[in-house]
């Protein structure tokens, strides 16, 4: 019996610790994290993710976000992937400006890009979605990916995060751009949706012409494409430089002011992809016969090549398998 006790009560002591030990971690995540806003214009400014996936090791920060500032408030764009890095947004942001925060744009609802937003929930910004994004809220892919970021980025995801919903839900007639205006500055809110998911939205600063594209637009790195609907993709980069930006922030990798070439890089590998996923298709050649016999090589030097180009290549096997059956 007091053998039952003693192990009993090693037990309680350890379990007090680990809790302690793991709010300790969570009460310091905030401290450890801090983002340097990238200034690219007058008014625009960015935070730079690094390439890869979401880990432990970067912390879940491998995705860009930014924020606008006007006379009269802060307009964000995406929120990064923890409540931790969106608070370390906040902080960040007021470091430059003690405008409130009115504002945040979700460029879409993938892990990589939300999970920060209850961060400015909390203090009382207003979250703007594509009205798409419900769909994606009510779906078993939101539960499953939060659970596998659980996992996988624990302590900075854990029970305590959640998926915001948007406070306002954008329907856009014909697809025409939605304007409005913040202290003095002109913003476009353009459709993107069904080209990297169901509810891409840009957001156009006409002031700066800077644009923030969303994961429609990789710039020095392989994109992630998943199931993305690659032939709408290819449309919408066609139409990416109708607003003649100057500088285009991406929702991976660097700004950039050479466009056409990173447009026409992704483009490529897009391409590439429908050519040799379709020919396959067509022939009849299995994912695995057909992965293997494709030539990558100007493509496996690019970051983030080993994580997303087996998953990309599937994904558009698949839908070269789709579009296959529509012609019949």
């Amino acid at each position: 019996m007091k053998l039952i006790r003693k192990s009993y009560t090693l037990a309680v002591v350890f379990t007090a610790v680990v809790t302690v030990m793991l709010f300790s971690l969570n009460a310091n995540a905030t401290e450890d994290i801090q983002l340097k806003p990238i200034k690219v214009s007058e008014h625009v400014y960015y935070f730079h993710g690094a390439a890869g996936v979401a880990s432990s090791a970067n912390q879940g920060f491998m995705s860009n976000a930014g924020f606008v500032v006007t006379d009269d408030g802060v307009v964000v764009y995406d929120a990064l992937a923890t409540p931790v890095l969106g608070q370390a947004m906040i902080t960040a942001i007021r470091s430059i400006t003690k405008q409130p925060i009115k504002k945040v744009i979700v460029g879409h609802y993938h892990a990589d890009h939300i999970y920060g937003l209850q961060a400015f929930k909390k203090i009382g910004a207003e979250i703007v979605g594509h009205e798409n994004g419900k769909l994606y809220l009510s779906s078993d892919v939101a539960k499953q990916r939060l659970e596998q970021r659980k996992a996988e980025l624990f302590p900075w995801v854990d029970d305590k995060t959640v998926v915001v919903a948007a406070d306002k839900w954008l329907s856009f007639k014909d697809k025409k751009p939605i304007a409005f205006e913040l202290g003095g500055i002109r913003f476009q809110i353009i459709d993107s949706s069904g080209a990297h998911s169901s509810e891409d939205i840009l957001l156009f600063v006409e002031n700066d012409k800077a644009l923030f594209a969303g994961d429609i637009y990789f710039s020095g790195r392989i994109p992630f494409v998943g199931n993305a609907d690659s032939r709408t993709w290819l449309q919408t980069l066609d139409h990416l430089l109708d607003v003649k930006p100057v500088v285009v922030i991406p929702g991976h990798g660097s700004a950039s002011t050479n466009t056409i070439k990173d447009i026409q890089m992704t483009k490529t590998y897009l391409l590439y992809l429908r050519e040799k996923m379709g020919a396959a298709v067509q022939d009849l050649q299995g994912f695995e016969e057909a992965y293997r016999q494709t030539d990558w090589s100007q493509f496996e030097k690019q970051p983030a090549f080993e994580q997303a180009n087996r998953l990309n290549a599937f994904g558009t096997y698949i839908l070269m398998e789709h579009e296959s059956l529509e012609k019949h």
